[in-house]
């Protein structure tokens, strides 16, 4: 059912040139997971080059860093999430997508928020977060926080998470160090999922 729901939404975003981003895309990146068995939906900032070139999001550097995580925390990525970004196109040399381009990519991101109903949502990184939540914050200042949002006319647990890419440049795994925070808000992330 869910299925066959986002695959209508898919083959709309397909057609999709509501903003300049549909000019130069290669593919548009619409999700990974599976929707049927998702707890939670994982929401990043914008496909990259590897996404474009795939279709799929979260595949290089960063979302091979994710993966790990995800790995360490218990939590399928196949089964246990449903992943999307803010807009489903590449913005040029991967620069942050604006304000009027994730506008015009909301309709779809509310739709398969709706569809698939999660028991939470992760913003992964401080774009996904800027887009929910208006605040003006730093992701370290509220990451692993669980807040109740209004989304799609919906209370919705949310929790910020650094995004992977951030995580490229901390190796250390010590308590307190970015990786050692990913780790424990993921593991948090799972229990919420399973509550």
């Amino acid at each position: 059912m869910k299925k066959n729901l986002l695959n209508e939404l898919k083959n709309e975003c397909l057609g999709c040139k509501k903003c300049p981003l549909g000019e130069t895309r290669i593919n548009i990146v619409f999700s990974d997971g599976n929707p049927e068995t998702a707890k939670a939906i994982l929401i990043g900032e914008a496909p990259g080059e590897n996404e474009d070139k795939t279709g799929t999001p979260f595949v290089g550097r960063a979302g091979k860093l994710l993966n790990e995580f995800l790995e360490k925390a218990g939590i399928s990525r196949a089964q246990d999430l449903y992943i999307i970004n803010t807009v489903k196109c590449r913005p040029p040399k991967n620069r942050v997508p604006t304000d009027e381009e994730k506008t015009a990519c909301e309709d779809y991101l509310l739709k398969q928020i709706e569809i698939i109903s999660p028991k939470v949502l992760i913003f992964c990184g401080a774009t996904a977060l800027k887009s929910f939540y208006d605040k003006k914050i730093q992701i370290s200042k509220i990451r692993g926080e669980i807040l109740e949002l209004e989304i799609g006319g919906e209370k919705r647990k949310c929790i910020p998470i650094f995004h992977p890419s951030y995580l490229l440049r901390y190796h250390s795994l010590d308590e307190g160090s970015p990786r050692d925070l990913m780790l424990k808000d993921l593991k948090k992330i799972k229990k919420l999922m399973d509550a």
